[in-house]
């Protein structure tokens, strides 16, 4: 049995959102999202840093969500949200997993620190500022991608899990300008979507 180790309002969402589009069993570990519950003993031992998502499978850990996607697709037989090598587009399925990761979440991560986790007196509105130039910036080229299609390579894909996860955070941050039509009407494509209303709203 797979068992997911979630706090809210984190990463672990597209763990949980991932397990419901392929119809997986598993079961949560529910943990708030405190030092109490993710820096104690017990966590660390799962994770290093005490962080979630955390996958735990016949007694194996994985953690890094999007380790944890792959190695879902990888092992599991209904797991089919990844295109073929040989498919066309598998290029493009490779760039926007990893975009999300590598350019979408480390101006969200400034941007969640300096508006929810720092206390207003060691905020610093000059990082902010900047984190939400480089947001911005970094959502462009994903909202000309999703001109006249519905998900990043057209079809619905594991890559949307990640990177379409990203953009619904970048959105209920308020980063997400109107302009941005395309990737307004992705989030609500993603919203619209059962197993991620589940996963998004899993408390």
């Amino acid at each position: 049995m797979l068992i997911v180790h979630f706090a809210p309002n984190s990463r672990a969402g597209r763990i949980i959102w991932l397990l419901e589009e392929l119809g997986l069993p598993y079961e949560v570990n529910k943990m708030r999202f405190h030092p109490e519950d993710l820096k104690s003993e017990t966590h660390r031992a799962r994770h290093p840093l005490g962080r979630v998502p955390v996958l735990e499978d016949d007694g194996k850990l994985i953690w890094e969500s999007g380790a944890i996607v792959e190695y879902i697709l990888e092992c599991h037989e209904k797991a089919d949200l990844k295109p073929d090598k040989r498919d066309p587009s598998f290029p493009a399925y490779l760039q926007w997993f990893h975009y999300c990761e590598g350019m979408v979440m480390p101006p969200v991560n400034t941007i969640v620190v300096q508006t929810v986790l720092l206390s207003p007196d060691r905020r610093d509105e000059t990082a902010l500022s900047q984190a939400k130039k480089l947001l911005t910036r970094a959502l462009e080229p994903v909202n000309r991608e999703l001109s006249g299609r519905d998900y990043l390579i057209g079809n619905f894909s594991a890559a949307d899990i990640m990177l379409g996860h990203a953009c619904f955070m970048s959105n209920r941050l308020g980063c997400v300008p109107e302009e941005m039509s395309n990737l307004k009407r992705y989030v609500d494509n993603i919203s619209s979507r059962p197993a991620f209303d589940l996963a998004i709203n899993m408390q």
